[in-house]
């Protein structure tokens, strides 16, 4: 069975990931590792760093994993465009296998599905939001609406109801993006994704929703489900 491994910080919505592993039919194991569910760019780096990421990577070592993500958005993206690379790179070194992060997912979901003007429902404060904005800019999208909910920490979050989270993606759409960008792994998206396309007629992606589909390519499987949104049934270029 095809086993992606998740490095995942701290608790909020991982449980995503075994629903979404259900569906799929692989395997998404997850590890856990802990510093602060602060959304403040100090604790964020530390976050990300080389040493806790080799520390989750050594956890799932025993699922033997066909590929590894850092799934997590702000403490990848926090890093700018030149450190997501080096943090992969460090990761796919510690892990032995393909790796990546939410926000490389992100980018390549977004070359994927060939979307250039995206809007972003964010939960962060707005200095991290901002960060997200730069590196999605570096990545040859351009943001035309940025929302930030001033959530400070990932815990909050999680506590999230999906009605609130459908509240909070379709009020900070805006109609010239071609694609909504939820960007928290700490959110629980999954289930709504496919009711937000049909009410904003336009491709939604969420944090765990693009870390998963960008694990099964790494893992050279070709990522197909209706229940997921536009991401998981469209083919490259369409």
């Amino acid at each position: 069975m095809t086993t992606i491994g998740m490095i995942y910080p701290d608790h909020a919505a991982e449980d995503e990931y075994p629903w979404a592993a259900e569906l799929l039919g692989v395997s998404l194991p997850v590890a856990h590792i802990y510093g602060t569910d602060l959304h403040a760019i100090p604790q964020l780096l530390d976050l990300g760093s080389p040493e806790r990421l080799a520390e989750g990577a050594a956890q799932l070592a025993q699922y033997e994993p066909d590929a590894v993500l850092w799934a997590c958005t702000s403490g990848s993206f926090v890093y700018g465009a030149k450190g997501v690379e080096s943090q992969i790179a460090a990761l796919t070194h510690a892990a032995g296998v393909p790796a990546s992060s939410t926000s490389e997912a992100f980018a390549a979901a977004l070359a994927h599905l060939q979307v250039t003007r995206v809007a972003v429902a964010a939960s962060y404060p707005q200095d991290v939001a901002s960060l997200f904005v730069d590196y999605l800019d570096a990545n040859g999208a351009r943001v035309v609406a940025l929302s930030s909910a001033g959530i400070d920490t990932a815990a909050e979050v999680g506590t999230l109801t999906s009605e609130q989270v459908i509240e909070l993606a379709v009020a900070n759409d805006h109609p010239d993006a071609q694609a909504l960008l939820v960007p928290d792994t700490a959110m629980h998206t999954l289930a709504v994704v496919p009711e937000l396309e049909d009410r904003l007629g336009k491709p939604v992606l969420t944090a765990n929703q693009v870390t998963i589909w960008q694990g099964l390519r790494l893992a050279g499987v070709t990522p197909s489900a209706t229940q997921l949104g536009t991401l998981f049934r469209a083919k490259a270029g369409s």
